[in-house]
């Protein structure tokens, strides 16, 4: 049995279908009930994530945990001290719950951390490996690392496998924020003034991602490892609009407006930071996942963007 938490979730959802599909028995973690379910998943509501979070309840029976649920990142964070808040939800409950698990003799915990552990940028060319120094430079990030810190301390002292894996951004059907404004924009004809942005950036489509989750429930060279995870082709901002324009059968409109004034622009306005993702580079190597672990994206981005697409259309979008 695998314990899932943050199942109700983009990520969680997929998962949990794929491992019901498959005939796996799964504890599924939320907030709230679930309205449906297969008949192979338990819905279990933990209304919080802390350090006092009893899961030993949950967690009778469980094989595996895959942790999902987290305090996530926000572009515009209310909390007096963020980082507090952050570390109260993605370090102290995290690790809570990873003693727990080795208490309970859980065989395997993975934890879905963040490429933000790696950095917010890279060098055209000078892509992310898991053997990099962590250079995690805001609150998010910061206790994503220091939870990584923490389980592979609770692996040394327990003797329970753990599995790091690094997404990058995830996009797929029911996908949110910025992935999916832009997909709406293209889909309505809307000119957008990135035509000439030639960086290159890694995503990840929702399929691969739980693709290689599922691979690291049970590979033996998986265990106690840090894995970064890709599509295994980077795009610039302007080709990814390009390739989403097909796959919403709407040629991308867009005008090649310098870098230097998208910046200059996105600085008055107060978004350095969305220039940055716009038009800086962020790269990933998968190759220490591919050769430990044998695995390859199972989907291409052209096939992710398509069903991204189909979902962007069902939910009426």
């Amino acid at each position: 049995m695998i314990l899932i938490t943050g199942a109700n979730g983009f990520v969680g959802r997929s998962l949990c279908a794929v491992l019901a599909q498959s005939g796996q028995a799964v504890v599924a973690v939320t907030r709230h009930a679930l309205p449906d379910r297969a008949t192979n998943i338990v819905n279990c509501q933990i209304r919080a994530l802390t350090i006092d979070t009893d899961w030993q309840h949950s967690l009778q029976g469980c094989d595996a945990v895959v942790h999902l649920a987290a305090r996530v990142h926000v572009m515009t964070d209310t909390a007096a001290d963020p980082l507090s808040e952050f570390r109260r939800v993605n370090v102290d409950g995290t690790l809570n719950l990873a003693r727990q698990a080795a208490a309970a003799h859980v065989r395997r915990f993975i934890f879905i951390s963040s490429i933000k552990v790696n950095g917010e940028a890279t060098r055209l060319g000078q892509a992310f490996t898991s053997a990099d120094v962590p250079n995690p430079q805001e609150p998010y990030s910061i206790s994503k690392h220091e939870a990584e810190q923490g389980l592979c301390k609770v692996a040394e002292e327990t003797g329970m496998e753990v599995v790091i894996i690094r997404p990058p951004l995830v996009y797929g059907p029911r996908v949110r924020a910025n992935f999916q404004s832009m997909m709406r924009w293209l889909k309505r004809g809307v000119p957008l003034p990135l035509g000439a942005i030639h960086n290159k950036r890694s995503l990840v489509a929702l399929d691969n991602l739980v693709d290689l989750i599922i691979t690291c429930l049970d590979h033996p060279a998986a265990a106690n490892q840090t894995f970064l995870v890709a599509d295994g082709e980077d795009l610039s901002t302007t080709e990814l609009l390009r390739r989403m324009g097909e796959a919403l059968g709407s040629p991308a409109w867009l005008i090649p407006v310098p870098i230097s004034l998208l910046e200059a622009g996105a600085a008055l306005l107060g978004r350095r930071d969305m220039a940055q993702r716009l038009c800086g580079s962020l790269q990933v190597d998968i190759l220490k996942t591919r050769d430990l672990l044998g695995w390859n994206p199972p989907i291409s981005v052209d096939e992710g963007l398509r069903r991204t697409v189909q979902g962007l259309n069902e939910n009426g979008a």
